[in-house]
């Protein structure tokens, strides 16, 4: 088993904290529309870990989703989402509907958390 700090180089924190559960991730692509990650100069000095979230976003996904593939804590994937991000492999944004109407939908959350309760 590998120590969750050894993925992350022992930090403990990203160093930009926007990052939420459903933020949603994407592999950047060039101008031709491709993955580029494989092929970029930096990419060889990655952890196993960043592939994985490189190859999981090539289709969008939440924090979440990416944190579960992982088998790691929320708090060890934005460590290394953000890494990714800062070296222009990964984007990051808050959800369409977040990010246009700024409010959650009240009754979709309520209708959540009632499915949950009756889990």
């Amino acid at each position: 088993m590998v120590r969750p700090y050894t993925v992350t180089r022992g930090r403990t924190a990203p160093e930009r904290d926007d990052f939420s559960l459903i933020t949603v991730l994407t592999t950047a692509r060039d101008q031709s529309g491709e993955h580029p990650a494989a092929a970029r100069p930096g990419v060889r000095g990655l952890q196993p870990e960043h592939r994985v979230v490189l190859e999981r976003c090539r289709r969008s996904a939440a924090l979440a989703e990416v944190a579960a593939e992982l088998r790691l804590p929320v708090s060890l994937a934005k460590i290394l989402v953000a890494d990714l991000v800062a070296q222009g492999l990964l984007l990051a944004r808050a959800p369409l509907a977040v990010a246009v109407g700024g409010r959650a939908d009240l009754g979709l959350l309520t209708a959540v958390r009632e499915g949950l309760r009756r889990l």
